[in-house]
């Protein structure tokens, strides 16, 4: 009774505010959310992989896992895939495997940063063989889309250089063009390239793919089917990422997201956790797209090295979904008004608004009406799947885990 009250309190404040409040049900319903199949597995830092209790130790748990976070909240009907870290011998049978645990295939992630040839990189190394056989790993991963129905091959890339004089940067971005252009021919006609990019690290004097606009000009060279991929945690400190993020989806190329958050310089906290605002801010510039955002692909990418696993990925979506909730309460009308009338803080004030709003009601309201619990972490904690799973799976010393 309490929480219906609460629900009627802010539906009734936000009709008032001309604010529709069943239409933004309706979109936070639909809102899609894919989890990585990496964060359901043992993960660790650079100096240590902690072993989790349940933890996945194949891609069949993690699919197991991935749909009792599919059932909880509702909005996490995919998941991406890295190969060969998740790699079957029957796709179609794993595709369907999937859909039996509630979820389907969705991104698929090319490993070429963890192999000894790709010392100096994969397809930017000097080697010519070292680059056809990155490439032949893409083009394998181009296949495994059609066979699972997954339309996203994710491309991110460890390539760069530690030293001034230790190759040539230009070459080295023919390279990558060319090895691109080879894999881009491979992709099937409804998959779309996505390009991530990484300011550094591994390489300390310089990246191949450092950032958004050398991932954009990579891009434009491909064709339509390319486009960017914003990681949330791959920027210098100070970059306004909803800058980045407007200009990307004007020019049609903003392809999809990886969520995570981050202190300093890496990407494995939790979504939302460390900057919520900015977040809300992203957000804000994808509802303001209205219709330009619809292709935009969101993905979890995290690798939770100290945190359960399950409560670490429900926690995820549910930020993702409060900070959607939100940015869909701006008042736009009165946001435009004061932008042009010059209203600097009267327009800041208009988001803040709706970033104060305690949308947890509304996101509760929403879940009722679709048959799950409104309080997704709260279900996790009392239910016993954690502890099944660890009975069941045991505790394994992890040999590796994803980087960042």
């Amino acid at each position: 009774m309490h929480q219906a009250a609460d629900y009627e309190r802010l539906a009734e404040r936000l009709d008032a505010q001309g604010i529709d409040v069943e239409e933004v049900k309706d979109r936070l319903k639909a809102q899609h959310i894919e989890t990585p199949s990496w964060g359901y597995g043992n993960s660790g830092t650079r100096f240590k992989v902690y072993s989790w209790p349940g933890a996945a130790r194949n891609i069949q748990e993690k699919l197991a896992d991935a749909g009792y976070v599919q059932r909880l909240t509702g909005v996490a009907p995919t998941v991406a895939l890295h190969i060969p870290w998740d790699k079957v011998d029957d796709w179609e049978g794993l595709a369907q495997f999937a859909a039996e645990q509630g979820v389907g295939i969705g991104a698929i992630n090319p490993n070429v940063f963890q192999e000894e040839q790709y010392r100096l990189g994969s397809i930017t190394n000097p080697s010519a063989t070292v680059r056809e056989e990155a490439v032949a790993h893409m083009v394998e991963c181009c296949e495994i889309m059609t066979l699972t129905g997954s339309d996203l091959l994710s491309l991110w890339f460890a390539d760069g250089s530690n030293y001034s004089g230790q190759d040539s940067m230009s070459d080295r971005k023919r390279r990558m063009e060319a090895a691109l252009a080879e894999t881009y021919r491979h992709l099937p006609a409804s998959g779309r390239m996505l390009i991530e990019y990484k300011f550094f690290e591994p390489g300390f004097y310089h990246t191949d793919l450092a950032d958004w606009g050398m991932a954009y000009a990579t891009a434009l060279k491909l064709g339509e089917q390319a486009q960017v991929l914003v990681d949330t945690g791959h920027h210098a400190q100070g970059t306004n990422i909803a800058h980045i993020v407007s200009f990307l989806l004007d020019e049609g190329r903003l392809g999809g997201f990886h969520f995570n958050a981050r202190r300093y310089a890496d990407d494995d906290l939790i979504v939302g956790t460390n900057n919520p605002f900015e977040l809300f801010e992203i957000f804000c510039e994808l509802v303001s797209a209205g219709s330009g955002a619809d292709d935009v692909a969101y993905m979890i990418d995290q690798s939770h090295n100290i945190e359960p696993k399950l409560e670490a990925m429900v926690l995820s979506v549910v930020n993702c979904q409060t900070a959607f909730a939100k940015a869909l309460l701006v008042d736009q009308e009165a946001l435009q008004e004061r932008q042009l009338s010059g209203d600097v803080l009267g327009g800041h004030a208009v988001l803040a608004a709706a970033f104060e709003t305690d949308v947890r009601p509304l996101l509760a309201q929403a879940r009722i009406e679709t048959g799950r619990d409104p309080d997704p972490l709260a279900v996790l904690r009392a239910d016993d799947y954690s502890e099944r799973v660890a009975r069941e799976r045991g505790t394994i010393e992890a040999s590796g885990g994803y980087p960042g």
